[in-house]
């Protein structure tokens, strides 16, 4: 009993180095900022328009994942089919890839001369430098958030549920709206969560396809390099604010969500 008391206390002792290094920096930020200061940041029509653009872009890149996510995510979870491992080393890969990277690859393909950048233009969608350019890079690194959260609360659902429904008469499409999507909700939402989030905070990607309009990351970046903290410093706060106002919203209405590594699953 008391090995495992002192091993609970060491675990305990490390765990909170770790939460500590992670607490502090922004505690210390959000601490040198008064609100007098990040009012006076929130009147200038620039800090308003790129935090308008970052919240507004993301929420569309979510949007696009969820209505293309959630029925891979379903697939993930409930077919078994060739290459089944390599999608989902696809759906994974942008976690892993530098976004600098991801931005490149994204203007290969969306650039004017790229593959699917050329026909856009010719009706008259422009990536580069432009609203879409913008979303499309959040989506390429937040997408994996939301498919891998579906996935996980469809494997969650007892698939004898689906059965019984189906043996009742249902179709596979009603089985889907009515029983699946609304047990595996929860998950889905806290996934939506986390995407708008990761889309939210991309820097890398945005910068090297869409550095106009600006979204806060880069305002933040320009702010840095011209001002220094002090011209940088209350606008990453803003954005602090934006992102944990909304997981504060999303534990006070569901706190039976959890967010894991690998996804979003229900306790």
């Amino acid at each position: 009993m008391k090995q495992t008391n002192l091993v609970t206390s060491a675990f305990a002792v490390l765990g909170a180095m770790l939460i500590l290094f992670l607490a502090v920096p922004v505690a210390a930020m959000m601490l040198r900022e008064s609100p007098g200061s990040l009012w006076s940041t929130l009147a200038e029509s620039e800090v308003r328009a790129a935090l308008w653009v970052s919240v507004g872009a993301a929420a569309i890149s979510t949007a696009i994942s969820a209505v293309l996510g959630v029925p891979l995510g379903y697939l993930l979870a409930r077919s078994q089919f060739r290459g089944k491992t390599l999608v989902q080393a696809v759906v994974d890969m942008p976690v892993v890839v530098p976004h600098t990277v991801a931005g490149i690859a994204l203007l290969t393909v969306l650039g004017p001369q790229g593959l699917f950048g050329g026909p856009a233009g010719r009706l008259g969608i422009r990536f580069v430098d432009a609203l879409p350019g913008t979303v499309a890079a959040m989506l390429f690194v937040s997408a994996p958030f939301l498919v891998n959260a579906a996935r996980a609360g469809f494997e969650a659902i007892n698939p004898r549920l689906e059965k019984v429904s189906r043996s009742l008469g249902a179709s596979p499409a009603r089985t889907f709206f009515r029983i699946s999507l609304p047990l595996a909700f929860r998950p889905i939402v806290a996934g939506a969560v986390m995407s708008w989030a990761r889309a939210v905070s991309e820097f890398g990607a945005v910068l090297v396809i869409a550095y106009y309009p600006r979204v806060g990351p880069t305002l933040i970046y320009e702010r840095f390099t011209s001002f220094g903290l002090g011209g940088s410093r209350p606008i990453a706060v803003l954005l602090l604010i934006i992102s944990l106002a909304l997981f504060i919203a999303l534990r006070t209405s569901a706190p039976g969500v959890k967010a894991t590594n690998g996804g979003v699953r229900g306790a």
